[in-house]
C-alpha cells in the first residue's frame, strides 16, 4: 500500500499526480531544480526536495538524484509522469532496485518499446501493422541513403521509383517531436539525420535516429491502454490527435470524428495485441497514423500521455488513481467502461505561432480561464484545466513552453467545442505571446468542424500569420466599418450618424437562421483595443494628478491637435472635447466611460467593454472583439544602439550548439548559419541574404540573450 509518493516530474504533470494523491490520502513528495524553485507544484507538495541546478541533465534527468530524495523524505513510491524519465528502463529498474513502487510498466516493456526500431520489430513480428524502414547512424553516407531506399521503395510499391516520397527521420528514443525532420529531398537526408540525433541526443540521451516514408494527410490515432498484474487489457478508445506542430500535438480530442465502429475495433485489437505481447502493465497508448484503410503502428508510449484527461472525461474514469491501484495489485475489471460524450483538449503554449513558433520567455502576470469547472480531476461535464502556471509565474528557457491543458467535455462535439473556443477566447493570458489565438482559429475553422483533420492541418490551412489578428468574437457586434479611410464624424453624446443602418454595408452578412460570424472581427480588435488603452492611461494620469483632476482623460480647452498615443503595433490619435470623443479611423464610436482599468466604448449602438492592464513595457487589452497586446512607446525615447546592417540577432536566450561558419566565408541567402537550443530545441539562424560573414561573435556553448549580435553578414552587391 503507497503511503508516500514521489513525482519525478515537475509543473503542470506533477501537480496532476498530486491532485489525485490528495484524494486518496497519499502523501506526496515533490523535486524541483533551482528555476522551480517557486513554481507552483513545489509548494503543493507535502514535502519538496532542491535538485541543484538548472539544466535537466543535472536536475529532472538525474536518477541518483531523484532516488536519494525519495530515500531522504520516506517516500515508498514513484510516479515518473511523463517526459523527462518516464520512459527510461533503467531510471524503472533502479527505483525498484532500491525497493520502491514504480508507478509504470516493468522494466523489460520499457525497454522493448524504448527503442522505435526495436518496438516496430517486435509489433511486425506480433502482427501488428508497421512501415518500413530503417536506420540511420553516424557517418550515414549517400550510398547508405542509396541502398536502403531501394529496399523501403521496393517494399511500398514494386520499384526504386518513389523516391519523391516524403521521409520522416524520427529519434528511437523519447517523443514529443523532438529529434524529427521531415525529407522532401535525398541530398538533405544525411543533414536531416545529423540535426535529429543532436537534438535526441540532447533531449533523450540516446542520438539513435531511424527512418521511414511519411504519409501525408494521415490522421495520428492513438489507443489509450490500461492492464493489470493479471492479465487484463483495457483499451479506451481512440484519440485523434492529428493536429499538431512540429510533430508535437496540440489539438486533441476523443472520439475521433473520423473513426468508424470496425476502425475503431481494429485499432483497439492491435492495441491490446500489443500490449500483450511485452506483458504489458499500468497505463500507456499504442499510436498508429491511419489513412484510408491503411493502418500503421508508429510507437507505444509506456506511460501517461499529456491528453489523457479527454478519455478520462469520456470513460468516466481517473487514469492516475488506476496506475496508483495496480500497482498496489488491484485487479481490473472484464471489461472497461463505456463511453459517453465527446471531450477536446488543446495545449497553451508560451509560444509565437507567426514566427515559427518561437518559444517565449518571461513573466506570466496573469492567467485567468474563464467558466473551469474542474482543475487536475475528472469531471462529468463542462471545462478542465490542467495548468503548470499561476499568475506570477516565470516562464524560462530550460523546460517546454507548455502553460496548461485546457479541456472541455460536452455531450456532442460541437457543444464541447463550442465551449472550449469561447473559454480561449475570453481568457485573460498577460505576460509572453501564447498559441491561444491560434488554437481558437482552429476550434473555429471550417475544416475542423468538419472533422476533416490530418497532420498537414496547419500547413494546409495557414491559421499563424499576424493578418489574422486576436480571435474575435463569434458573432458581428460592430455594424459599420472602422476603415482608416473613412471619415471622421463627431459623434458626441447620444448623436447617431444620421444616414443611420442603411449605411452599414460594410460589415458581414448575416444567416437568416441566426447571427453570421464576423470575419473581420480580429483585426478590428486592434484599433479600438489601442483607443481604450490610450483612454485608460490618461484616465490614469488624471487619477494622479494634482492640479485640475476632475477634468475629462484627455481634456483640451482649445482643440488643436489630436491626443497622440504610439504603440509599436499601431498609433491612436483622438480628441475629447465638449462635443466628446472624436477618433481618428474610428468613425461611430463614443465614449461612454473611462477608467485606469476599464474603458467602455460605444460603435454604432452597441457597447463594448474594454479591460486595460498594464505593466512593465506591455499593455493588454482584453474585450468581446479579442485579445490584444500593445507595446507602448515612449513619448520621448532614450537614445539606442544601432545594430549593423546584416547582423543576426538571438531570437531568445539560449546555448549556442553550433557554428557552421567562419569570418570570411561566403553564405547564401537561407544559408543555416548556427543554431541555437532553447527549451529543450533546436533553432536555425539562417542568412537572410547573399553574402560574406564579416563578424561572428560567438562560440558554441556560449548562453546568449534575446537579441544579442551573434554574426554580422556584408551583403553582396
Amino acid at each position: 500500500m503507497i503511503g508516500r509518493l514521489l513525482v519525478a516530474n515537475r509543473g503542470e504533470i506533477a501537480r496532476r499526480v498530486f491532485r489525485t494523491c490528495r484524494d486518496l490520502g497519499i502523501e506526496t513528495v515533490a523535486v524541483f531544480s533551482d528555476a522551480d524553485a517557486d513554481a507552483p507544484h513545489t509548494a503543493e507538495a507535502d514535502h519538496a526536495v532542491r535538485l541543484p541546478g538548472v539544466k535537466p541533465a543535472d536536475t529532472y534527468l538525474s536518477a541518483e538524484k531523484i532516488i536519494d530524495a525519495a530515500r531522504r523524505t520516506g517516500a515508498d513510491a514513484v510516479h515518473p509522469g511523463y517526459g523527462f524519465l518516464s520512459e527510461n528502463a533503467a531510471f524503472a529498474r533502479a527505483v525498484l532496485d532500491a525497493g520502491l513502487t514504480w508507478i509504470g510498466p516493468p522494466p523489460e516493456a520499457v525497454a522493448a518499446m524504448g527503442s522505435k526500431i526495436e518496438a516496430k520489430a517486435l509489433m511486425s513480428g506480433a502482427g501488428v501493422p508497421v512501415l518500413p524502414g530503417f536506420t540511420a547512424g553516424p557517418g550515414y553516407s549517400m550510398d547508405d541513403l542509396e541502398r536502403d531506399l531501394d529496399v523501403v521503395f521496393t517494399r511500398m510499391s514494386g520499384s526504386a521509383s518513389g523516391w519523391s516520397i516524403p521521409l520522416l527521420v524520427k529519434a528511437s528514443a523519447g517523443g514529443g517531436g523532438r529529434g524529427m525532420r521531415i525529407v522532401r529531398l535525398t541530398d538533405d537526408l544525411p543533414g536531416a539525420v545529423e540535426s535529429a540525433r543532436r537534438e535526441a541526443l540532447s533531449a533523450f540521451g540516446d542520438g539513435t535516429v531511424f527512418v521511414e516514408p511519411l504519409l501525408e494527410r494521415a490522421r495520428h490515432i492513438e489507443v489509450q491502454i490500461l492492464a493489470d498484474r493479471h492479465g487484463t487489457v483495457w483499451a479506451l478508445g481512440e484519440r485523434e490527435c492529428s493536429i499538431q506542430r512540429r510533430h508535437q500535438k496540440v489539438v486533441e480530442e476523443t472520439p475521433s470524428p473520423a473513426i468508424s465502429p470496425e476502425m475503431r475495433e481494429r485499432l483497439c485489437d492491435a492495441a491490446i495485441r500489443a500490449a500483450k505481447t511485452i506483458g504489458y502493465v499500468g497505463a500507456g497508448t499504442v499510436e498508429f497514423l491511419v489513412k484510408d484503410d491503411t493502418v500503421a503502428f508508429l510507437e507505444m508510449n509506456t506511460r501517461l500521455q499529456v491528453e489523457h484527461p479527454v478519455t478520462e472525461c469520456v470513460y468516466g474514469v481517473d487514469l492516475v488513481e488506476l496506475q496508483l491501484r495496480i500497482a498496489e495489485g488491484t485487479r481490473l475489471t472484464a471489461s472497461p467502461p463505456r463511453p459517453s460524450g465527446h471531450a477536446v483538449e488543446v495545449r497553451l503554449y508560451a509560444e509565437d505561432p507567426a514566427r515559427d513558433w518561437l518559444p517565449q520567455s518571461g513573466t506570466l502576470h496573469r492567467f485567468d480561464v474563464p467558466g473551469v469547472d474542474a482543475r487536475f480531476a475528472p469531471m462529468s461535464h463542462g471545462l478542465r484545466l490542467d495548468s503548470g502556471v499561476e499568475d506570477g509565474s516565470e516562464i524560462g528557457v530550460h523546460y517546454d513552453p507548455m502553460l496548461a491543458k485546457v479541456v472541455s467535455y460536452g455531450a456532442s462535439r460541437t457543444e464541447a467545442v463550442r465551449r472550449l473556443a469561447t473559454a480561449l477566447a475570453n481568457a485573460r493570458i498577460h505576460g509572453p505571446v501564447t498559441n491561444r489565438d491560434l488554437l481558437v482559429r482552429v476550434l473555429r475553422h471550417e475544416a475542423f468542424l468538419a472533422g476533416d483533420t490530418h497532420t498537414g492541418f496547419l500547413d494546409e490551412h495557414d491559421l499563424t500569420g499576424p493578418e489574422h489578428g486576436p480571435a474575435g468574437p463569434v458573432h458581428d457586434l460592430t455594424g459599420p466599418g472602422y476603415g482608416p479611410s473613412e471619415p471622421v464624424h463627431d459623434l458626441a453624446g447620444p448623436k447617431r450618424d444620421p444616414a443611420g443602418p442603411a449605411h452599414a454595408s460594410t460589415g458581414p452578412a448575416h444567416d437568416p437562421a441566426g447571427p453570421a460570424r464576423d470575419p473581420s472581427a480580429g483585426p478590428r480588435a486592434l484599433p479600438l483595443s489601442a483607443l481604450a488603452a490610450a483612454l485608460a492611461s490618461a484616465a490614469a494620469n488624471r487619477a494622479a494628478a494634482t492640479v485640475q483632476a476632475g477634468l475629462p482623460s484627455g481634456w483640451r480647452n482649445v482643440v488643436s491637435q489630436p491626443q497622440r498615443t504610439a504603440f509599436a503595433e499601431t498609433e491612436v490619435a483622438y480628441r475629447i472635447s465638449r462635443n466628446g470623443l472624436r477618433a481618428e479611423g474610428l468613425p461611430h464610436t463614443n465614449l461612454v466611460s473611462a477608467t485606469p482599468a476599464l474603458v467602455v466604448l460605444e460603435t454604432s449602438g452597441v457597447r463594448h467593454r474594454f479591460a486595460v492592464a498594464r505593466y512593465d513595457g506591455v499593455t493588454h487589452v482584453d474585450s468581446p472583439l479579442g485579445s490584444v497586446r500593445l507595446t507602448p512607446l515612449p513619448r520621448l525615447p532614450e537614445p539606442v544602439v544601432h545594430v549593423a546592417p546584416g547582423s543576426l540577432l538571438a531570437p531568445m536566450p539560449g546555448t549556442v550548439l553550433r557554428v557552421d561558419v567562419k569570418p570570411g566565408d561566403p553564405v547564401g541567402a537561407g544559408q543555416v548559419v548556427m543554431v541555437l537550443e532553447a527549451m529543450k530545441m533546436e533553432h536555425r539562424i539562417t542568412a537572410p541574404t547573399s553574402g560574406t560573414v564579416s563578424a561572428l561573435n560567438v562560440t558554441p556553448g556560449r548562453q546568449v540573450e534575446a537579441g544579442t549580435v551573434l554574426a554580422v553578414i556584408e551583403e553582396r552587391d
